[in-house]
């Protein structure tokens, strides 16, 4: 054979042998090595579904059931299964236009063609079962489980809060969520969320060309059990909660009641409120669009936590116990009154009556008293300048909870307002004295506090110079795991010794002063009326009280707006949540009667 002709014949066959290996070498390692053509393959097949755990429930402080979980389901699309199907019939399944399918479909291309994404969320029982029936005519659909939350008592809307699904942005940030699952808005449900949502499971399944589900996938060797979420003990009392809204029907306002001892909220009330069964399901956005559209009432806006007063002469007691740590008052000290505090060509008017020392002018609620007291606390002649002296004065006040937040599991708080130096410095060109603001001597003027706020003031002094920061979960996964995020107690700044005659004069306001409203047989009540000015219309209606006297239990602030002087409607209101807390019953029913009767005209520009 030609030697050269046998060298081409061993080149060639060499070559090819090369090129044999390579061939084989790759399918090595697209068969063995590289796993993603044999997943890609599986996944024609075999189908994973998320498994979302049970919510954490919700009870109220005595175990009474107030947030629990429903069975719905979502229908699901994997956008690169999808297979030439009839859009009319799914369509009429679903009550939905076509454009309307076809937009949600080319929202799930956009999210993921490999993802799943919702086409049809938080559908019945009834309608899932007759979808079920058809499923193999849609490839490429399926349906999932989804829970959805339930009230059993429609009450406490703005604290318990809701939930809805996830944004772009949270899907950015989280992780955990994709896109069509839900996440705690407002409320409980949003400060709680991540013990509320429990940890995730899955199931994969075999799926036939029909896109009908086979069984599952190697005997469930690969799925993961979801972990259901933490149930949560609130802090509420449920009868005390649902007793607080019934009696602000038709009114507008905030009740809170708190457990000084623990600053444990009791009940929370914000008039108007909603049914927070209308937050959920398919309706939802319907619905949350008609609360948010309702302007004259704004049932959506928390009053308790988010509303900023004037606090009206319940203030009174805070300047009088900053007053006297300051050492510009003792409980003798005695100013006269005349019907009223004078400066310059100005009388800010009070009830004619002589003068007062500390306990009489708390019982009475002078305005010429408390006026002379803030005057000489930020004109202090320890100070060098009103800006020094006034300095001094905002630190206490934000000292005792005012404006600031409280930073714990309420949610949206505002944190009131308390100008600072610069403010009024601005506001007068630096020229300024204690007369220039004497209207947040009673309360007024540039001053303004939440409802929560005030609450907060009449626990520290129910306790005489502390308190607990106010919260709503008293226990996390069991009743018997306290939540201990706000357990630390804070110094209100006040020596011990000076909340005796502030509590004194406020005991004489129920007995024989302006609060004589809020009595309860067999309760003894400290409290304060006040009278919150409006420019809108009707001034609204204050009390602060806590009960007992010497042991404490409950501390309340009511607020009516538009309801004239705290001890008409206020005080009664007051006098009746005292009653329920501790009696469980009402016998006061003629004071009962008069607060579900009483009428308010509220202007269109009222809040």
């Amino acid at each position: 054979m030609n030697p050269i002709f046998e060298r081409r014949k061993r080149i060639i066959i060499l070559a090819m042998c090369i090129l044999a290996s390579l061939y084989l070498l790759k399918l090595f390692g697209l068969q063995v090595v590289d796993k993603k053509y044999k997943e890609a393959a599986e996944r024609n097949a075999i189908r994973e579904i998320t498994i979302t755990p049970p919510r954490g429930l919700i009870y109220d402080r005595n175990d009474s059931l107030l947030v629990y979980n429903e069975a719905a389901y979502d229908l699901m699309v994997i956008p690169k299964d999808v297979r030439e199907f009839d859009t009319t019939d799914l369509c009429n399944t679903l009550d939905i236009t076509k454009e309307e399918l076809i937009k949600r479909l080319e929202k799930a291309r956009n999210y993921s063609p490999l993802l799943p994404s919702i086409i049809e969320q938080q559908m019945k029982k009834e309608d899932y079962g007759y979808l079920q029936e058809k499923m193999h005519k849609f490839p490429g659909f399926f349906v999932q489980n989804r829970i959805l939350r339930s009230y059993p008592v429609p009450i406490a809307a703005h604290i318990l809060g809701y939930i809805g699904e996830v944004t772009e942005e949270q899907l950015t940030n989280d992780s955990y969520y994709q896109m069509g699952d839900y996440i705690g808005i407002s409320g409980i449900e949003k400060s709680y969320e991540e013990e509320l949502r429990g940890v995730k499971g899955k199931h994969m399944v075999l799926v036939d060309v029909n896109n009908r589900e086979q069984g599952s996938y190697k005997n469930g060797a690969e799925d993961v059990e979801a972990i259901p979420g933490k149930n949560l003990w609130s802090t509420l009392d449920m009868g005390l909660q649902k007793y607080g809204e019934w009696l602000m029907e038709g009114k507008k306002g905030s009740i809170v009641a708190i457990e000084p001892a623990t600053g444990e909220v009791l009940c929370i009330v914000s008039s108007p409120s909603y049914d927070p069964n209308l937050l959920v399901g398919k309706n939802r956005s319907k619905n949350y669009a008609a609360l948010n559209a309702d302007m004259n009432n704004t049932p959506l806006f928390n009053r308790a936590l988010k509303a900023c007063y004037p606090p009206g002469s319940t203030f009174k007691l805070a300047n009088g116990l900053i007053a006297q740590q300051e050492r510009v008052i003792v409980p003798s000290t005695y100013y006269s009154c005349g019907g009223g505090y004078t400066f310059g060509s100005h009388r800010l008017k009070c009830h004619s009556h002589a003068g007062s020392d500390l306990i009489d002018a708390v019982r009475c609620s002078c305005n010429a008293y408390f006026c002379h007291a803030f005057y000489n606390t930020v004109s202090n002649r320890r100070y060098r300048t009103i800006q020094e002296g006034y300095q001094v004065w905002k630190d206490h006040i934000n000292q005792l909870g005012f404006g600031q937040k409280f930073n714990t599991d309420l949610p949206y708080e505002s944190k009131g307002i308390i100008p600072s130096v610069e403010f009024f410095n601005t506001r007068y060109n630096g020229h300024w004295n204690g007369n220039s603001i004497i209207s947040m001597a009673i309360g007024q003027g540039e001053v303004g506090a939440t409802p929560m706020q005030m609450a907060n003031l009449l626990a520290i002094i129910a306790n005489r110079g502390y308190y607990y920061k106010p919260h709503v979960v008293r226990a996390i996964g069991t009743k018997d795991t306290p939540n201990t995020r706000y357990a630390q107690k804070i110094d209100a700044g006040i020596e011990q010794k000076y909340f005796t005659p502030i509590i004194e004069g406020m005991r004489l306001v129920v007995t024989s002063g302006t609060g004589r409203q809020a009595q309860v047989p067999g309760i003894e009540i400290a409290g304060k009326t006040g009278t919150a000015q409006n420019p809108h219309g009707e001034d609204h209606s204050v009390f602060a009280c806590f009960a007992p006297v010497d042991h404490p239990q409950i501390t309340v602030f009511v607020l009516v707006e538009n309801g004239s002087w705290g001890g008409v409607l206020a005080a009664r209101i007051a006098s009746l949540i005292t009653e329920y807390y501790f009696n469980r019953e009402i016998k006061q029913t003629e004071k009962e009667k008069q607060v579900r009767d009483h009428k308010i005209y509220y202007r269109n520009n009222a809040r």
